[in-house]
């Protein structure tokens, strides 16, 4: 038999779960533990094909509006991408018991949000339209009050209501290098436009994103594991393109074409903040079996954030 092409592998450090997307996913798990099945679910708990399947499976029921839900005192679980305010009133109105799984880092864009509100500002929000944490953070607040902006051009083009009175947030899984150009528009042309405290990407993106930076740019191939319609899986992908690398965004080892791979030395490997480790694991044993493999894995900073479970599952 041939020897197997040589190929290093290397993976990034941080990669896979961040706190807010482990929180989310104990809530539903607590839950049916202590419920019993059926829990609701509305919208995807995270944005994980296979995080979504494996809740299905122990009887997470998901759904996308409340109004699917027959009567029941079933629990009700909010997602990790956060709601709009009109969910949990509509949830109380029908006496739902309902948890909230939002990530409490984006539940901090919603309170900056009003604050903001409070004060007389004009709200920009940077992010993408129709995606759910967007869409929830929209919803804090009347119609009309916050102005949502996705690229340079239409930060360019935006015509605010007093640009003395402005204010802006960002989508928590956005482009750090992005949106820092947006950002960079909007205070170019509204000096007075007052910011976050602290920067609401959160830092599980940025740290990702950073680590890709730097795996990519010593690799010809990056697979990043992560589901289509994951925002900080996509960006990895982007990031590790204008890194320098051919990158490929797949959800399992089964996604995996081994003619990316031909003439390949080096590849690296990450995985987006709601996909799990053994999908990571998955890919090098596939690999494995074409491939005489050497795994790397960079020395980095752990992260250490934990987030509290509320009181009905803890």
């Amino acid at each position: 038999m041939a020897d197997k092409p040589k190929l290093e592998i290397t993976l990034c450090a941080p990669r896979g779960f961040c706190a807010g997307v482990d929180r989310a996913i104990q809530i539903v798990e607590l839950a049916l533990e202590k419920y019993g099945a059926p829990v609701y679910v509305r919208h995807a708990i995270v944005h994980n094909k296979y995080v979504v399947e494996g809740l299905r499976q122990k009887g997470a029921v998901f759904v996308e509006e409340l109004d699917e839900i027959p009567p029941s005192e079933a629990p009700v679980v909010f997602s990790a991408h956060g709601v709009p305010k009109s969910v949990p009133a509509d949830a109380a109105g029908r006496n739902m018991f309902f948890l909230d799984a939002t990530c409490p880092l984006v539940s901090k864009v919603h309170v900056e949000a009003q604050r903001h509100f409070s004060e007389g500002h004009e709200i920009v929000l940077i992010g993408h339209r129709g995606h759910p944490e967007v869409v929830g953070t929209m919803g804090q607040l009347p119609p009309g009050a916050i102005s949502l902006v996705e690229t340079v051009a239409d930060a360019e083009a935006f015509v605010p209501q007093d640009p003395g009175k402005l204010a802006f947030v960002t989508q928590t899984t956005l482009s750090v290098d992005d949106t820092s150009a947006i950002v960079a528009v909007l205070r170019r042309r509204f000096p007075a436009v007052v910011g976050p405290h602290r920067e609401d990407i959160c830092y599980a993106t940025t740290n990702r994103q950073e680590a890709v930076k730097q795996v990519a740019a010593r690799s010809e191939v990056l697979l990043v594991l992560g589901s289509a319609n994951s925002s900080n899986s996509v960006r990895l992908a982007e990031v590790g393109r204008r890194a320098g690398a051919t990158a490929y965004l797949i959800d399992d080892a089964a996604g995996l074409d081994l003619a990316w791979l031909a003439g390949a030395k080096a590849v690296g490997v990450t995985a987006g903040a709601s996909a799990p480790e053994v999908l990571v694991q998955g890919v090098i044993e596939r690999l494995a079996e074409v491939f005489e493999v050497t795994v790397e894995e960079p020395d980095a900073a752990r992260e250490t954030v934990s987030f509290k479970l509320p009181k009905a599952v803890a």
